[in-house]
């Protein structure tokens, strides 16, 4: 029996329903780094049930587009990272804190009063619930901690550099806890490495391993320019990338679709499995699964197939459903493209 070749996944996030969650007050601000619960349109009485019901959507959608690996679409999160970063010990919610988003602006974020330590699991009910409703393969995300350290105001420790590995101690702990309870991939998810590349090399590769130490289970990061709703220019390619070689991760989320990224860089991530992302976030038309299959061509010259998956750019959660939805099916058909080219031999 021969592994498949391209298997498909989301990064992390898919699209809220409009009946669940207000998308133009969320489209028209900044991620919250605070909680909003502002943005949810269902009673809190009935948000869990209604949480749950469009889980169910999200996970639904996922498999009839065919993808391979399964995510909770980060439906219960107004952010990638809030949910997680709100739930700890020695952040004063009710306080907030100011700090500049990776687009320059001020946002209101958690501000550090305190030793950050992990009060209880917070996203191990969301995997249970996962599980419970698909037998494909699941991934569920983290925030990581040198992203956390940078989205968060600092009135406690003498450093950041500090800060990011408490929040690493957490992190750890939330990744032991989902392996534990079945998880089949973890990813981290760090953009601000991208952002902040010089803080990023000074102590972010430390905080990641920090973050993964003792870790067993496949493990995947993260890396991007931002979403393509709010940033919407992409450099030619990564100020922080290549040193990933050095972080314990297994995998490595990257994107090529909307920056048109040259995957020679990939040449420096040898032992890495690359999540490869394929899909333009920014456009809102729904690419040709022959377009999906010549961002995948791009790539091999640089990286043996069986080392690549495929996925979006970065989360979906800004795009209409229905485009979600059809830039799936368009990924899923753009991989069968290139799987039947290189053949059943190519995956022994």
């Amino acid at each position: 029996m021969t592994e498949k070749l391209f298997l498909s996944s989301l990064v992390g996030s898919y699209p809220q329903p409009d009946w669940l969650i207000d998308r133009e007050k969320l489209r028209g601000r900044f991620p919250p780094r605070v909680r909003a619960l502002e943005l949810w349109r269902i009673d809190a009485k009935y948000l869990d049930e209604a949480q749950d019901d469009a889980t169910r959507l999200a996970i639904a959608d996922q498999e009839r587009a065919g993808l391979d690996i399964i995510t909770d679409g980060e439906i219960r999160r107004e952010s990638y990272s809030n949910r997680f970063a709100t739930a700890l010990e020695g952040v004063d919610i009710e306080n907030p804190g100011q700090a500049l988003d990776r687009s320059g602006n001020p946002n209101p974020v958690p501000r550090v009063v305190g030793k950050i330590s992990r009060k209880r699991p917070v996203e191990v009910g969301d995997l249970e619930f996962l599980k419970a409703n698909t037998d494909r393969m699941v991934k569920m995300t983290v925030p990581g901690p040198f992203t956390m350290s940078q989205q968060a105001q600092n009135d406690f420790y003498a450093s950041d550099a500090e800060l990011a590995l408490d929040y690493a101690a957490a992190v750890n702990q939330e990744i032991k806890d989902l392996f534990a309870a079945g998880a089949d991939i973890v990813q981290i998810d760090e953009p601000y490495m991208q952002a902040r590349p010089e803080k990023a090399r000074e102590y972010g590769i430390d905080a990641l391993n920090r973050a993964l130490d003792g870790v067993e289970g496949t493990t995947a990061v993260h890396i991007c320019f931002g979403y393509a709703a709010i940033i919407h220019e992409r450099p030619e390619g990564y100020s922080f990338l290549p040193e990933f070689d050095s972080c314990a991760c297994d995998q490595v989320s990257i994107e090529t679709a909307q920056s048109g990224l040259d995957c020679k860089v990939l040449e420096t991530l040898p032992d890495k499995t690359i999540i490869l992302g394929v899909i333009d976030l920014d456009d809102m038309s729904i690419e040709d699964p022959e377009t999906v299959a010549g961002r995948i061509r791009r790539a091999l010259p640089h990286m043996d197939a069986k080392q690549i998956i495929v996925a979006p750019d970065c989360g979906m959660k800004y795009l209409p459903r229905e485009v979600a939805f059809g830039k799936m099916q368009a990924m899923v058909a753009g991989a069968e493209i290139v799987r039947k080219e290189l053949g059943p031999t190519a995956a022994k």
